[in-house]
């Protein structure tokens, strides 16, 4: 969605405008809902975080200011605070789905388990760090707008990209 087209479309929301809303939703939802479910990996529960993220850009509609951030971003901090309230309440509870493994060719399933074995890694980082690496590299979200989302500095972004990227590596080699 065009920058102005999208003003145009958060204006009419802002004055109470479902079918506005609905157009959001839909341009939004995809991104929302692959940053959640690879910060949090349980499905159902990945679910309701989206669900409420929306929730609440349709009830707090009137506090999101264009002119000071992007709708984006604003939706990605929603989102972000969620997953943070959700992986406090579950004391880092790890669960890492296997539906991957199906019959097919070998290559496929080399791929299944390396896959299986990044998000376990992935999850077994410090929040903050899997926020981060999350919003960069699967998100493909700019360093300003990601640094943003977490509400640090762009340096200190950074920082939590090297240290969870060394991490990483750490895991998935030993």
């Amino acid at each position: 969605m065009a920058r102005e087209l999208e003003a145009g479309v958060i204006q009419r929301m802002q004055a109470g405008d479902s079918e506005a809303f609905r157009q959001i939703l839909d341009h939004h939802f995809g991104s929302i809902s692959a940053y959640v479910q690879r910060m949090i990996q349980r499905t159902a529960e990945a679910e309701d975080i989206v669900q409420e993220t929306f929730v609440r850009l349709w009830t707090s509609r009137d506090r999101f200011d264009k002119n000071r951030v992007k709708l984006s971003t604003w939706l990605h901090r929603i989102a972000h605070n969620l997953c943070i309230d959700s992986y406090r309440r579950n004391q880092h509870r790890v669960e890492v789905t296997e539906n991957a493994f199906q019959e097919g060719p070998q290559s496929e399933y080399e791929r299944a388990i390396e896959s299986s074995q990044v998000r376990s890694a992935l999850m077994e980082l410090a929040e903050s760090q899997r926020s981060a690496i999350v919003l960069c590299h699967y998100q493909g979200l700019p360093n300003k707008q990601a640094a943003e989302i977490l509400g640090v500095s762009v340096d200190a972004l950074e920082s939590l990209l090297r240290r969870g990227r060394s991490k990483l590596k750490e895991r998935l080699t030993s």
